[in-house]
């Protein structure tokens, strides 16, 4: 309950941070991230932009492990400032779905498969090339709600974004 609390608390002091230096987002970036940790490792990645300071964020990642596949599907709503030139920095909050499958030979390790759905919070930094590339280092603490053994109560993602903007 604590990490929920802190991660609300977080979301809406990121939202009420003044972003009168905010730089110019792409409207569309279409890439992978590719992470570690408790994460699902290689996502594909669109980023939307909203306005000058704001975007959307839809990853689709999956995982072929030797006792489970699964999936995930997780949206976040970003903001955006500027550090310096092209560095920027962002905040997101947001929430996806998954399904974890686990093959019967595996039932003893793993004895529950099926849907999961998840919050996640998202705090970053990128770089904006002056060419169509842009590239991002972020951590995304996420919130598991189901009863399988495969889907964590918290899990900590850090990734590499790598994306093509247009």
């Amino acid at each position: 309950m604590k990490k929920v609390v802190l991660l609300t608390v977080f979301i809406i002091g990121a939202v009420f941070l003044n972003n009168a230096n905010a730089q110019d987002i792409s409207e569309n970036a279409l890439g992978l991230r590719v992470g570690g940790g408790g994460g699902f490792g290689a996502e594909v990645s669109y980023q939307r932009g909203l306005n000058p300071e704001n975007r959307l964020e839809l990853d689709l990642g999956w995982r072929n492990d030797s006792y489970y596949d699964a999936f995930k599907l997780v949206g976040l709503y970003q903001w955006v400032w500027n550090i310096e030139g092209g560095f920027n920095w962002y905040v997101g909050a947001g929430a996806g779905i998954g399904n974890v499958d686990v093959p019967n030979k595996y039932m003893d390790k793993y004895p529950k498969d099926g849907l999961f759905a998840l919050i996640a919070g998202d705090i970053g930094i990128e770089y904006n090339f002056d060419f169509p590339l842009l590239l991002s280092l972020d951590f995304r603490p996420e919130i598991g709600f189901s009863d399988y053994d495969v889907v964590d109560d918290f899990t900590p993602d850090v990734a590499l974004g790598i994306r093509y903007q247009f």
